[in-house]
C-alpha cells in the first residue's frame, strides 16, 4: 500500500499563507485588477516583481543548486491558492509551475541556465501548448529545420509577456525560443479572462536552442502539474466567491431581514460549502501526490480537475447571482472570478476529458 496523502497544512505553508495574502491585499486589489484589465498590459509587472523576485515564489520548485527555493508542489499550490482568491494577473502557473516543471525534465545545459534565470522572476517562461491541452492530449509541433523552427501555434496561455518560448519541435525535441528573436511574431487573441492572456505565436525560422530530444516526456510532465495544481487556484477562487457572498448576504436586506436568513438562501450556500470542501480534499490529494512523486499521481490529478472545474464555475454562478440585488456592475469583482472559472474549466483539459482518463486509469470500462 502507498503512503497516506497529507491533506492538511503545516505550520510553513499556513506562514507562507499568510504572506502572500498579506502581499496581494496591498498590491492586489480588485479595482487595479479590473483597470489592468482595460489597458494593454494585462500582467502586473510590479506584483510579479513581488512575488517573484522579492518572495522568491518563481523559483519555488527549482532546487536550491539552480537559485531555487527547493519546495515542494504543496507549497505551490498555496501560492496558487492565494493568487485564485485574487484573480492576481500574473504568470505563476504558466512560468513558475508548467515552463518549469518542463525544464526539470530536461537534462542540458541550455535547460538549466533557462531554470536558474526563471527562478529569480526577472526571466518568464511559457509553455507553447495550447491552454486548453490536457496531460494525455496529442503533442502538437512546429516544423524543426537547421536550427530554426517554423510552424504557428495558438492559444498560447500568457505568450504575449513571457520572455521564453518552449516548443515542442516535429523531431521529438523540446526547444527554447527568445520571443524577441528574428521570426518570432505573438500576436494576442480574444479572451474570455482578460487576467491570464493567450496568444496566437508564428515562427518563421526562428532561432531555436534544444532542451532535450524527448519533448513529449517533458510535455506531459509539465501539463500534469499544471493540471494537479490548477485544482489549488479554483480552490481559492471559489472559497472567495462563497466567502464574499456570504458576507454580503448577511448584510443585504429584503423584506426587513439579512436575505441570508431565507432557508432557500442557505441551501444555495450550503451545497456550494460542501463543495468547497470536497474540492480542498481533492486538490491538497493532487499537491501531495506530484510532491511525493506518488505512483497514484495521474489519477489524483485526474480527480481533482475533474471535480474543481464544475464547482469553481458553481461557486461564482452563484456569487453572481446571489449578489443581483446590487445589480449589474463593472465594478464589482464578482465578473472577473465568473470570466476565471470558466477560462480555468477548460485549462489543462476538460472535467470530461479527465473523467475519461480517470475511467481509463482504474480500467472503468463504458457501459
Amino acid at each position: 500500500m502507498g503512503k497516506t496523502p497529507d491533506l492538511l497544512y503545516s505550520e510553513d505553508e499556513e506562514a507562507l499563507r499568510a504572506a502572500v495574502r498579506d502581499l496581494l491585499t496591498d498590491q492586489c486589489d480588485a479595482p487595479a485588477v479590473i483597470a489592468r484589465t482595460e489597458s494593454d498590459r494585462p500582467h502586473d509587472p510590479e506584483l510579479w516583481k513581488a512575488l517573484g523576485d522579492s518572495m522568491g515564489l518563481a523559483g519555488l520548485l527549482v532546487p536550491e543548486a539552480l537559485g531555487g527555493q527547493g519546495a515542494t508542489h504543496r507549497e505551490a499550490a498555496v501560492v496558487l491558492e492565494e493568487l485564485g482568491r485574487f484573480v492576481a494577473p500574473v504568470p505563476y502557473l504558466t512560468s513558475a509551475v508548467v515552463a518549469t516543471e518542463a525544464l526539470l525534465a530536461c537534462d542540458s545545459d541550455a535547460a538549466t541556465t533557462l531554470l536558474t534565470a526563471l527562478a529569480t522572476g526577472r526571466t518568464t517562461g511559457a509553455l507553447a501548448v495550447p491552454l486548453s491541452a490536457g496531460p494525455a492530449a496529442p503533442l502538437k509541433a512546429v516544423r524543426h529545420q537547421d536550427g530554426t523552427l517554423h510552424g504557428e501555434l495558438t492559444g498560447i496561455a500568457d505568450a504575449a509577456t513571457a520572455d521564453v518560448l518552449l516548443v515542442p519541435g516535429d523531431d521529438g525535441a523540446l526547444y527554447a525560443v527568445d520571443t524577441d528573436a528574428p521570426g518570432v511574431t505573438v500576436t494576442a487573441q480574444t479572451a474570455l479572462d482578460l487576467t491570464r492572456p493567450i496568444a496566437r505565436v508564428s515562427l518563421d525560422a526562428a532561432p531555436a536552442r534544444r532542451l532535450t530530444p524527448d519533448a513529449e516526456t517533458a510535455v506531459h510532465r509539465a501539463l500534469r502539474a499544471g493540471a494537479g495544481l490548477l485544482a489549488s487556484e479554483q480552490l481559492g477562487l471559489a472559497d472567495w466567491c462563497l466567502t464574499e457572498t456570504v458576507r454580503y448576504l448577511k448584510e443585504r436586506k429584503q423584506f426587513n431581514r439579512p436575505v441570508g436568513g431565507f432557508q432557500s438562501i442557505k441551501h444555495r450556500l450550503a451545497q456550494v460549502w460542501l463543495e468547497v470542501v470536497n474540492t480542498r480534499a481533492a486538490a491538497r490529494n493532487a499537491a501531495d501526490a506530484l510532491a511525493t512523486r506518488s505512483p497514484d499521481t495521474d489519477i489524483a490529478v485526474a480527480v481533482a480537475q475533474a471535480y474543481a472545474a464544475p464547482v469553481a464555475v458553481h461557486a461564482a454562478e452563484e456569487a453572481l447571482q446571489l449578489h443581483g440585488g446590487i445589480g449589474m456592475t463593472w465594478e464589482h469583482p464578482a465578473h472577473l472570478y465568473l470570466k476565471r472559472a470558466k477560462a480555468d474549466s477548460i485549462a489543462y483539459g476538460t472535467a470530461g476529458r479527465h473523467r475519461e482518463a480517470l475511467a481509463e486509469l482504474v480500467d472503468l470500462q463504458a457501459p
